[in-house]
């Protein structure tokens, strides 16, 4: 959720310069460079042009009171919530009640005395 907040409040612009009808170069975050053809602003005809694109970002983001909420969102946050405190807590060890259980000693093989056997 954060996230998509953030990714939906940012703003950054795109530049890109062009020589004639020919893509040069584009920068999102730092500035364009140029083909090394910019001639000087008393020339008439300039090959070269810069073009800025603005992508704006939400900027006004409405925060509302816990209270103010419909009920059904009121329920899905209130669950939700109990059922991630409910994933952290911690299980207690489990209790093995035959622990220091010892079989008792085989004084014969009983299957091979009456030639017993699973095929």
């Amino acid at each position: 959720m954060a996230c998509l907040v953030l990714l939906s409040t940012v703003s950054f612009t795109v530049e890109k310069h062009y020589c004639g009808d020919t893509l040069i170069d584009s920068a999102v975050f730092t500035e364009v460079q140029g083909c090394g053809m910019e001639m000087s602003s008393t020339d008439k005809k300039q090959c070269c042009k810069d073009e800025l694109e603005v992508v704006k970002g939400q900027d006004k983001l409405k925060l509302s009171k816990f209270e103010e909420l419909p009920l059904i969102h009121k329920v899905f946050i209130t669950s939700f919530v109990c059922s991630i405190l409910d994933l952290s807590e911690t299980v207690d060890k489990e209790i093995i009640p035959h622990k220091d259980y010892s079989p008792p000693n085989l004084v014969a093989d009983i299957q091979v005395l009456d030639q017993v056997f699973i095929i």
